[in-house]
């Protein structure tokens, strides 16, 4: 019997230590105490809890390091309203039934206004005043503020996030870290814009609770109880007055805490007393300019010179206080610095510690730098190759790559970064490559000084040369001296130069990898240029309907099937247009793509109003169909390796039936 009544004890105990119970069991017990009398000895101990609960408030919002820290605050806030109500209607009850209700409230009407009503109705109005008209009407106003400031930035913020994750800075994991933190913040502020109208109502309430209390014990002292006029005054004005001050002071420390915590800064993430603490120490002249004015008053006449000469001692001691805590902070922060250069200089110097202390101080060369930076696209090229790109040679090289990235522009829609164009000594001599973000996607070759000729008639004619293979068709070429050119000229082949085969390569990689050459930043370029002419529009997309990387994935799924995204305005109208419906990026694209297909389509007609397509069987569709798995994020499609292999083989069969019948 005894393990069983342990137990069940036990298990007592263990649903008490659960949040959520003390939770349930505090607002019921809120509830009851609207409805059921309450002896006066429980009030107390209430009322004597509500204070307490009210300083423990106070006290966390003092140590907490960051305001969204407490994000359980306007919820705690409105809990405690409803129990200084509910305390409120209970005590009301014991005042107006009994003429009593209990020792709080009877020695804050006796002791705190010296048992005058006249002096406690002041006293009690002017804390009312301070709570409604200067504390909980400027925190609620900074309130409402920082809710709009801190939705407005956040759409920066998650742009920054996701700048620093594409750049490597950080990982997914500190991003999904960062986000949550920015929604938190935002969560916390705009439900304390809410929480402040709490307070102002509070404050409301009692003024009105206690004129209620007043005007109603008078009455029921005169008519039920058969008092007085002015003992009915005496005796329920100074229990209301005392039950209205039990409830304000409890709602002023409130008010002051919640003011706190919505003008807190995150600051190195230290507490309030560390942060005003160091902020006055960082300037100990000003505390010892005041203690000299505070000097100053001590000695004119008529002034009190005992308190001035007090307080001006007191600021003289904080400003040596002050300046010792300077010193020590310069001195930790050099020792920090020497400890860390020291360190530097015995890796980089090798034992020449001179020279190392000599070059601590200097500044990152520039040339550092560029080491660490990744050029979007680059052209690599062998040493032969140089004088394309020479002037002095007669080379039109970096000409001609301008003139791509402008064909990219006018096709495309989208602005190619300048291209870097360098020699690479390990490549062979004739020999060049495509870099994107320093990830070689193509490479060829040119033989400088000669023409490649393309057999694109199907001549039987033998040219003198270097047989080759044109290298973005794929089509059998020769590289040919300038005495065989006219002759191949005349047999029909197509005849170009060195830097046009290497910049025809190179407008095809462009294309092949448009996807990857636009950014974020790109894209919020082209929204700049988009908002000059359509402000409406971009006002309408960004940021509530749409963030910036939902349309970079959207432009990116476009520019991977070779669809121009040159009719911005319309692609942007279109995605406004679906985003109700979904906001995957995925579906986005097919939705634009259908929008927008009238405008792309006709580059793909073989003649005018006629498509030649090449279509699959209603089973194969349903069959891929089956195959197509989606995630929050991608679509993808699972083949067996057999199926796989058999459609790779025919379509290439079928696409070059097709390429051969033009």
């Amino acid at each position: 019997m005894d393990k069983q009544e342990g137990f069940s004890l036990d298990k007592i105990g263990s649903y008490l230590k659960r949040g959520d119970t003390a939770i349930t069991i505090g607002l019921f017990g809120t509830v009851l105490l609207l409805v059921m009398p309450l002896p006066s000895a429980l009030l107390d101990t209430l009322l004597a809890a509500s204070i307490g609960s009210a300083l423990l408030i106070l006290l966390m919002i003092v140590y907490v390091k960051e305001p969204s820290e407490f994000s359980g605050f306007p919820t705690i806030l409105l809990a405690l309203t409803l129990f200084r109500l509910g305390l409120n209607v209970a005590s009301t009850k014991l005042i107006l039934l009994e003429g009593y209700a209990g020792r709080v409230i009877e020695s804050f009407g006796e002791f705190v206004v010296g048992n005058n009503y006249l002096v406690g109705t002041v006293v009690f109005l002017i804390l009312v005043a301070i709570n409604f008209m200067v504390i909980t009407k400027g925190s609620g106003r900074i309130a409402e503020v920082a809710a709009r400031f801190t939705l407005d930035a956040m759409p920066g913020k998650q742009m920054a996030i996701d700048a620093e994750l594409n750049a490597g800075i950080i990982d997914e994991v500190k991003a999904t870290q960062r986000r949550m933190k920015i929604q938190k913040e935002a969560d916390f502020y705009g439900a304390m814009d809410g929480a402040s109208k709490f307070v102002r109502g509070d404050a409301a309430a009692g003024l009105l609770i206690t004129a209620i209390n007043v005007f109603g014990g008078i009455g029921i002292g005169m008519l039920q109880r058969g008092l007085s006029f002015g003992e009915a005054l005496q005796t329920f004005t100074l229990l209301s007055i005392g039950d209205g001050l039990v409830s304000q002071i409890p709602a002023l420390i409130i008010s002051i805490a919640a003011g706190l915590l919505v003008t807190r800064t995150s600051e190195d993430s230290e507490d309030l007393g560390t942060q005003i603490g160091k902020q006055f120490s960082a300037y100990p002249r000003a505390l010892g300019m005041l203690a000299v004015l505070l000097g100053v008053f001590a000695i004119i006449p008529g002034m009190p010179t005992i308190p001035f000469l007090l307080m001006s001692g007191l600021f003289a001691g904080a400003m040596f206080g002050a300046k010792k805590m300077v010193a020590q902070r310069e001195k930790e922060e050099a020792e920090l610095e020497a400890s860390e250069g020291g360190a530097g200089g015995a890796y980089a110097g090798g034992g020449e510690g001179g020279a190392a202390a000599e070059d601590e101080n200097k500044p990152v060369p520039a040339d550092f730098e560029k080491l660490i930076e990744i050029d979007v696209f680059a052209l690599e090229i062998g040493y032969n190759l140089l004088g394309l790109a020479d002037k002095a040679q007669g080379g039109d090289l970096l000409e001609r790559v301008t003139g791509s990235r402008k064909t990219m522009a006018s096709e495309l829609g989208i602005i190619v970064p300048p291209i870097s164009v360098r020699d690479n000594m390990e490549l062979d001599s004739n020999e060049y490559r495509f870099l994107l973000h320093n990830k070689e996607v193509a490479r060829g070759e040119v033989v400088p000084n000669r023409w490649m000729a393309m057999n694109v008639s199907g001549s039987e004619v033998q040219l003198n040369g270097v047989p080759t293979v044109e290298p973005v068709f794929g089509i059998e070429a020769v590289w040919i001296d300038e005495d065989e050119k006219k002759n191949a000229e005349l047999n029909g082949f197509s005849v170009v130069d060195a830097s046009t085969v290497l910049v025809t390569h190179l407008s095809e990689a462009l294309k092949n990898n448009a996807s990857h050459l636009l950014g974020r930043q790109d894209v919020q370029k082209l929204i700049d240029h988009v908002q000059e002419n359509h402000p409406a529009l971009v006002s309408e997309l960004l940021p509530d309907m749409l963030s910036l990387g939902t349309i970079h994935r959207v432009l990116q799924n476009l520019l991977r099937e070779n669809i121009t995204i040159l009719n911005l305005t319309l692609i942007l109208e279109a995605m406004g247009d679906f985003a109700h419906i979904s906001k995957n990026p995925d579906d986005l694209s097919e939705y634009v793509r259908r929008r927008i297909g009238e405008f792309f389509v006709p580059q793909y007609e073989s003649e005018k109003g006629t498509l030649k397509a090449l279509t699959m069987d209603p089973r194969l569709e349903q069959l891929l169909l089956t195959k197509i798995q989606r995630t929050n994020t991608d679509y993808t499609l699972s083949l067996d390796p057999q199926l796989a292999q058999f459609l790779l083989r025919e379509l290439a069969i079928k696409a070059n039936d097709m390429i051969e019948n033009g």
